[in-house]
Formats: structure tokens, sequence, C-alpha cells
């Protein structure tokens, strides 16, 4: 998909369209189906309950839109949002069986590119109507990815006077222009000038710069968006043609760097080495990670130094991104319970860690992510897998179960980190996003049991003594605190829940209320409420979520369970 940003959302409103989505999504790497969900359920990666509004939230965050259904259907969801032509993302329509693909908005995005991508892959022509493209057979305003136009307005009339009729002849590499099919003439007033040089803005020119520059910076010297800025201007060199911001090893952890490159809007990337001590000089790092023959430019009196690359370049091929490691909620196990945070992590992962059964309720997954599974066991091993792929440069998920902080993989991540003395792994970019835990979960479905002060408390002695356990829901009990029971009870400690119940039971009186909540989210799911004097052991497996109420903790006849239960904000003293 040269030309667009991001992998498209192909929207689907009923089952019948379901085969020609899988189609386009195969021809889309990236791509998730979104399903209406009264209409295609669980059949799709994921679901909405509004068309206009989840359309319109799509096109806000600038996400092409394959949608599967009439033109019009499209145009009336979207038209309120029609604001600025040379921002819009693709928006194409679809028809169900996948016999006509007509693409209706972001000429400027890639939106025929798009669609004639799609068109291929149904073996049906693309109902491109783009006057330039069709007498050019390319957009000239949007050129392909590596290049960019320097103005858009002005290129605007420069076509305008091409299609006129008049000739133009081309300087500077371009190989996508070989194929146009424009007159040309070496004597001709106009120009279509490929060059990553500056220009001044000319009725008569179109420029386009290729990105073939790349910025490398020092190991100690300070860098901001506007150093680089002036460090291109001051070499004639245009910004639009600065592809890479490249830096040594040892500034991976560098927060400046990584906002000059964002604000410059560039890829960033790290010359391979010793992170610990790697303060290479500019020209050093650009001849490691250019291909032979590049220019240089020096601007070393801003810490910097300008390679220039005679086509195009890859970022992917220059350095190493700074490697990514983000542990994630995923929530109860339903995908309408996953943050959206954890959503687009895992869509953008190169690999992802954990425990097997977690893994597999985080998917769907691409063919290129790969997966690294373990027993629920392993979590130091697998935080230092997880360190490791992402100091070469990967993009690294481990999951959880609700969320990470909660009993889960990001406290093993933080001691992996704290216990560890490789410099690498202080350079890795390191992100927590929260998930819904099984407290929270259960406390929903039942109401509102956590409504006033409440603890969570594992009852698992694998990594605390029993001791420590039964001398905490002592003083739980005692405070008379809302209690939530993670690990309550398992083959190997059978009686330590009798146990817990016996300490809970001494403060407590016999009616007072609790929640059962087991495999809360998932396929399955049970709750039950009862009391405390009629709650049994045999009741409670490891999968159950046991919440004892306070002293306060009421209920409410109601609900899908046939009881609410809340505890009242309130306390009387």
């Amino acid at each position: 998909m040269a030309g667009v940003s991001a992998p498209p959302a192909i929207v689907v409103l009923g089952r019948s369209a379901l085969p020609t989505a899988r189609r386009i999504q195969a021809a889309c790497p990236g791509s998730l189906v979104h399903g209406l969900q009264t209409r295609v359920d669980a059949q799709a990666d994921c679901s909405f309950t509004e068309l206009t509004e989840h359309l319109q939230a799509l096109y806000a965050r600038g996400t092409p839109i394959v949608a599967l259904c009439a033109a019009g259907i499209v145009i009336r969801c979207i038209a309120p949002m029609l604001r600025n032509k040379g921002v819009e993302p693709p928006v194409l329509a679809v028809a169900e069986d996948g016999s006509a693909v007509v693409p209706l908005l972001g000429g400027l995005g890639g939106v025929n590119v798009l669609a004639r991508d799609i068109a291929g892959a149904l073996g049906v022509a693309p109902a491109i109507t783009t006057s330039g493209e069709l007498r050019f057979g390319t957009c000239l305003l949007n050129p392909p990815e590596g290049y960019v136009l320097a103005d858009i307005e002005q290129g605007k009339h420069f076509v305008s006077d091409l299609l006129a009729g008049e000739p133009a002849r081309i300087e500077g590499e371009a190989p996508w222009l070989d194929e146009a099919r424009i007159a040309r003439s070496d004597g001709a007033r106009l120009t279509i000038r490929v060059t990553p040089a500056e220009s001044a803005v000319r009725r008569d020119e179109l420029v386009i710069h290729p990105r073939s520059i790349v910025a490398a910076v020092s190991g100690e010297c300070a860098v901001t968006a506007e150093i680089v800025r002036t460090a291109l201007a001051e070499q004639g060199l245009a910004l639009n043609s600065l592809a890479v911001l490249l830096a040594p090893a040892c500034r991976g952890a560098d927060p400046s760097i990584e906002q000059a490159a964002r604000s410059l809007g560039v890829a960033l990337r790290f010359a391979n080495g010793d992170a610990s001590g790697d303060a290479s000089e500019p020209a050093r790092l650009l001849a490691q990670a250019l291909p032979v023959g590049h220019e240089v430019r020096d601007a070393q009196r801003h810490g910097i130094a300008l390679g220039v690359a005679a086509t195009p370049l890859d970022p992917d091929q220059v350095g190493r991104a700074r490697g990514r490691l983000t542990v994630v909620g995923l929530g109860p196990g339903c995908a309408g319970l996953m943050a959206p945070d954890a959503r687009a992590a895992l869509d953008e992962a190169s690999d992802i860690l954990g425990y097997e059964t977690y893994v597999k309720m985080a998917g769907p997954f691409r063919p290129t992510q790969r997966l690294h599974c373990t027993d629920n066991r392993e979590e130091l091993q697998r935080a230092r897998h997880a360190f490791e792929l992402a100091c070469e440069g990967k993009q690294v998920v481990v999951v959880s179960s609700g969320d990470p902080g909660v009993f889960a993989m990001a406290s093993a991540v933080f001691e992996a980190l704290d216990t560890h003395a490789d410099p690498r792994w202080q350079a890795v970019d390191l992100r927590i996003v929260p998930g819904i835990s099984a407290a929270m979960a259960t406390a929903a479905k039942a109401g509102a049991p956590l409504g006033h002060d409440f603890c969570i408390l594992s009852l698992s002695d694998n990594l605390k003594p029993w001791a420590i356990i039964e001398k905490r829901l002592e003083h739980a009990a005692i405070a008379d605190l809302v209690m939530a029971f993670y690990n309550p009870i398992s083959r190997a400690r059978p009686w330590q829940l009798d146990r817990a119940l016996e300490i809970v039971r001494a403060h407590r009186e016999p009616g007072t209320h609790v929640v059962l909540g087991r495999d809360i989210g998932r396929p399955g799911e049970t709750l039950t409420t009862t009391t405390l004097g009629a709650l049994q052991s045999t009741q409670v497996d490891m999968r159950t979520m046991v919440i004892i109420g306070s002293s306060t903790t009421r209920t409410i006849a109601g609900g899908p369970h046939g009881l609410w239960v809340y505890t009242p904000r309130w306390y009387e003293a």
C-alpha cells in the first residue's frame, strides 16, 4: 500500500460482506475487519454499535476506511467531518460482493493507490474519477512513498497547466515518472524538478523532494528540531527531504532526541553500538548507516552531519529503531473491555510474549507477528526475554490478563530491570498500559461492592509467607474493609481459603454479603451472590474472584443476576 500511511479499517454491516472483507484484508497487511455488533458479532476482528459514530471516529484519527456498503451511506456519515482536503484519510466504498471499488475521499492521502490494490485483489477495475490521474496514469499531487511534494497549492496550478496540454521536462531521478503519460520536451516551459535542495516556489515548476537525507547527531551535543532545521537551511537542503534522525546508541533514552524526531516528523534510528559509551562522531555514524556514495554535508558546529543519498531511503534500513517494551492488560477477556491503547500496542507489535492462554486472548495477529508463549510460572524469564528483544530494536508487547500492575507482569518487568545490570535495558522505551482487573470486572457485574474503602489480597503463598497473609487478613477484617481475594484456592493449596474465611469470620457477621465471579468477561462466566456464613470453599477455584463485603455492604433486588450488591459511599460512625 505505497502512499497510504496506515492499514485501513475494513467496515462491514452484515455477514454477507465478510468473504469480500477477508479478501481485502489479505491484500492490506495489518488491517482489521470492523463489524456491526448486532449483525456480525464475533466473526469480525472488532465490533462497533453505531455506524456514523464509528466512521467519524476512524476519520478523525486519520484511519483509512474501506466500507463495504453503498457510497451514499458513507458520504452521509462522514460529510459533517469534511474540512481540509490536504489532511483527509483515504475513504472508499466497496460493493459487498466485491464488484465495485469506489474511492471517495483522500486523493492526497493515497486513496487511488489503495483502490487499485483492493481492485486488483478482487479482480475488478477501480472507479477512479480523478482527472489528473486518469490523464497521466499517476497522481502528481500525491507522489509515492519516499517522495514529498514541496507545495500542494503551487502543484495544483502546475497540474492545471499540464491538463491544458502543455509539455514538461523532468530534472532529477524519479523512476516512477518514467511511466507517466506526460508530454515531454527538452525546451518546455514547465519543469518537474526532483531534488533534495530547497527551491523557491514558481508557477512553472513542480518541485518534488526525495526523502534521501539523514541528520546524524553526536553523542554529546544538545539537539532540537530547530537546530536540525537550521543546519538543513544553511546547506540549502529541504526539510521535506529529511528521512531519518540518526543518533548513537548511548542516546537511546534521551527524551530530547525523541522529541526532535517527533517535531520533525521523521523516523528516529540509532547506530549499532555500545549503549554505555558510544559517542561516535556524526560523520562516522553516517558512514556506518548509509550506502556507499552518499554525500556528507558538514554541519559540525551544530553537532550534526547531514548525509544525502542518491535515492529515497527506507528508514528501516538505516541503523535500528529504539526498542519498545509495552506491558498491557487485556482486561477480563472480552474485546469490548480491552483498552484502546492496549489494542493499538498489540497491533503495532513485532513480538508478543505471555502465558499461552493470554496470548490467544490478545489476538487476532498478523502472520508477520511473532508469538512467544511460555508457562504461567516463567514471569522473570519472560520479562528478560522481552528486554532482549526490545534491545534489538523490536516493538515488544508483554500481555497480562486484567491489569498488568495487579499481581501481574508489570511488576515482573520492573523486577527484571531492577536486578539486571545491562545498560541497554535502560534505553528501552518502556510503557505500561492499564487494563480492567478481575476485581473491577466482577464488581461491575455485581453492582458496586467496591464503592467504599477496599483492599486486594492474594492468598497465594508462592512469593510471600502464609503468616504475612494471615496478618493482613486479620488487619483488613478488623478495619472493616471490603476484601477482594485473588488466587483464592488451588489443588496445591486446598486448605488456605478455609483458613482465610475463619480469620474473617472472627470479625464479620455471618450475613456479610459475598460475591463470587468466575471467568468474568469470558465465555461461560458465572456470578454468584451469597453470604459469609453460607460460603463454602467448594464453590471457589483458581479462576474465581472472591469479594467479601464490609459491614455496610447492601443488596437490592434486580439486575441480570437477580440481586445488586453495593457498598455505600457513606459510613456510619
